[in-house]
């Protein structure tokens, strides 16, 4: 308090200030640059016509479909092939939002040996296309694959992995591929807003899984809920 009474009051500053009188201001030309298009903005707008091509080629191509093709896809394989997209899309947004959200926690707030190793181990997915991984995991997982080959040299002829040519098998091997991108988000959100908060609770006494789901979860959560189910 002494310190604040003490501390001199800087003197009012008595120079007029100009004022500005709404007449004075053109509208016209107070408008015109934002109604002006840029060539960043037509770009965008390609490359997102680009990107539906195939979308309205899809419909295109359904809607010049007969009568007589849709009624045997309907009786045949179109049930099959919705319920398949479906449990793949939600299949691959769980696990690489469970796989992302769990590596990027415990490279953030947890201490173990190789840990500044994995924190960038981790993103080596993002150097390899889907369909590199999809045929790089079918070769080795699949039965006459190496895996399978040495795991039934070792416990006998009649051991069997699951087939990896499946809807679980294309679950996880798109949700190996595509869990960095959780794990981009939701590192970035422990590191700058969840670590703090983290590093309270325990000091008031709340355990490492208590912390987990009380306070850095719905902390990220918003950064998290960014990535889309397909990722």
């Amino acid at each position: 308090m002494q310190f604040l009474l003490n501390c001199p009051v800087a003197p009012r500053d008595s120079t007029p200030k100009a004022t500005v009188h709404h007449g004075d201001i053109n509208l016209k030309e107070a408008t015109q640059g934002g109604n002006r298009v840029s060539g960043w903005s037509l770009a965008a707008a390609g490359l997102a016509l680009l990107s539906m091509v195939p979308l309205v080629s899809v419909g295109v191509t359904a809607g010049m479909a007969t009568g007589e093709n849709w009624q045997h896809l309907v009786s045949t394989v179109l049930g099959t092939y919705l319920l398949n997209s479906l449990g793949l899309t939600v299949g691959v947004g769980l696990f690489a939002l469970a796989v992302g959200t769990g590596t990027a926690w415990l490279t953030t707030m947890c201490r173990f040996p190789g840990g500044q190793h994995f924190s960038w181990l981790l993103l080596l997915p993002l150097a390899a296309p889907g369909y590199l991984l999809a045929y790089t995991y079918a070769e080795f997982l699949d039965f006459a694959g190496p895996v399978q080959s040495a795991l039934r040299e070792a416990l006998g002829s009649d051991f069997r992995l699951p087939p990896i040519r499946s809807l679980p098998g294309a679950i996880l091997v798109l949700g190996l591929s595509l869990y960095p991108y959780v794990y981009l988000l939701g590192r970035n959100a422990f590191l700058e807003e969840a670590e703090r908060l983290t590093e309270a609770s325990r000091l008031l006494g709340c355990g490492p899984w208590r912390s987990f789901w009380l306070v850095s979860l719905p902390v990220a959560r918003p950064s998290l809920a960014a990535v889309p189910p397909w990722c």
